[in-house]
């Protein structure tokens, strides 16, 4: 018999996420499914160059970690699993997922696999396609495409589940749309409830941060408190055939779900409430209201949707050069003074070696760092500095760092603190509309 209630909980939201909630979760929460969001805008690159590196891997690293803790709960509690942990490989992230049950004595799980979203080869075809971010033509970039993905939306998802599979993974799906299919696929809704459609799209913005909504990214001391923080609890939404929704979390963990929490979720990411885009519809939220029905507990009404549009999101990564990165303390009387001239010793020193940079930024931490030189503030007694470049040379983007350190010995009196340096490979990240019909998808089942 059909549930009229679906409770589905959020057990990652991001590709490094804690994963110790994630058992309370699975172990208390009374599950029907478990959602684990762990792609960023540029996860899905790096993972790529893992691959190309070596073709078993390119899934999220944590995938082994992730599964020997919520599997045994999962299993027990007959909860399924919904992921996009597959990231540039999501077939291996299914024999991965397999292995782990099996070295934990546990039953071998059916996995069904979303194939589709990579479209890189259709990228190159495409060439004339503009960019979103900033209107240049597509082909400037391909020289230095790393990946390349659609968002795939929650009919994927449903059709996955359709399988009877116990785990959905996933490569590129929007991050709601891993929240929105198991309704679609329980619910058996369809994509002319639009209304429905846009109560389930909510329950998985709401959720897709995981600790987000249930205080995590809110505390203040003296104004917003959360109880039990280092506890905090990942959350759950309840959601009945008819889209009403209740919002809450993992019984007996920290953290808080009321009004203030939610509707701070809510505007997150979000560009414009009255047209959300995403692959399943467009979702207005300019009267989403919330109801605290009980402690912890509350009520989400008022979404609204027009149909999705007919085309996908394609997110194009790439390579854009190299940032090089030093960190120096000042310490004492005169401190920022002494800052301030060694940034400029650093600059002129690799001026007078030939380097150039597109970008160069400097900064003294605590002062200029997040708010930039603003009004007359009192002098600390101590400050960092730190100076980033922009290069596309990796030998220019090394001597920043090289420059910082020599300031121990060659810089103002005091240097001290601890220096840092580095060098970062720049992944960077646009994307184009393509039209849906060029991105077929298909189910890939791993028994």
């Amino acid at each position: 018999m059909q549930k009229k209630t679906l409770r589905i909980g959020c057990g990652a939201g991001m590709a490094d996420d804690r994963i110790a909630p994630a058992v309370p979760l699975v172990e208390r929460g009374k599950l029907d499914y478990l959602v684990m969001e762990c792609l960023a805008e540029r996860t899905i690159a790096r993972e790529t160059q893992d691959r190309q590196k070596d073709p078993s891997k390119g899934y999220n690293p944590t995938l082994r970690e992730r599964m020997q803790a919520v599997l045994p709960g999962c299993q027990a509690n007959n909860t399924r699993i919904v992921t996009n942990m597959g990231a540039a490989n999501p077939m291996a992230a299914a024999h991965v997922m397999r292995e782990e049950a099996e070295a934990m004595g546990l039953r071998l799980p059916t996995c069904a696999v979303v194939m589709g979203d990579e479209v890189t080869d259709l990228m190159r075809d495409m060439s004339h396609l503009r960019t979103l971010e900033d209107d240049k033509p597509l082909e400037e970039i391909l020289p230095r495409m790393a990946s390349a993905n659609a968002y795939l939306g929650a009919d994927a998802v449903r059709d996955a589940l359709a399988t009877s599979a116990d785990i959905v993974v996933t490569g590129r799906v929007a991050d709601p749309s891993l929240f929105l299919g198991p309704m679609l696929h329980h619910f058996g809704w369809d994509y002319s409830d639009w209304n429905k459609v846009a109560m389930g799209t909510l329950a998985g913005h709401l959720l897709e941060c995981s600790g987000q909504v249930t205080g995590g990214c809110f505390a203040d001391p003296g104004r917003k408190e959360v109880p039990l923080l280092a506890e905090l609890g990942y959350p759950i939404a309840e959601i009945s055939e008819d889209g009403s929704l209740i919002v809450t979390k993992t019984p007996g963990s920290g953290g808080r779900i009321d009004r203030a929490t939610c509707t701070e979720q809510l505007i997150y990411e979000i560009h414009n409430p009255a047209a959300y885009i995403t692959p399943d519809c467009v979702m207005d939220v300019t009267n989403v209201d919330f109801i605290q029905r009980a402690a912890d507990r509350v009520e989400a009404v008022g979404a609204v949707a027009r149909p999705r549009t007919d085309t996908y999101k394609v997110v194009v990564g790439y390579m854009d050069g190299y940032i090089g990165i030093g960190e120096m303390g000042y310490a004492g009387i005169n401190a920022v003074a002494r800052a301030r001239l060694a940034a400029n010793v650093v600059q002129d020193r690799l001026t007078l070696a030939g380097y150039t940079y597109s970008e160069m930024k400097v900064d003294l931490i605590g002062i200029s760092s997040l708010h930039g030189e603003v009004g007359d503030r009192p002098e600390p007694y101590e400050v960092r500095l730190r100076i980033a470049a922009r290069t596309n040379c990796r030998k220019a983007a090394a001597a920043v760092g090289a420059e910082v350190r020599g300031l121990h010995m060659q810089g103002p009196a005091s240097a001290g603190g601890g220096y840092s340096l580095g060098v970062k490979e720049v992944l960077a990240v646009k994307s184009v509309l393509v039209p849906r019909q060029l991105c077929p998808t298909r189910i890939e089942t791993v028994f």
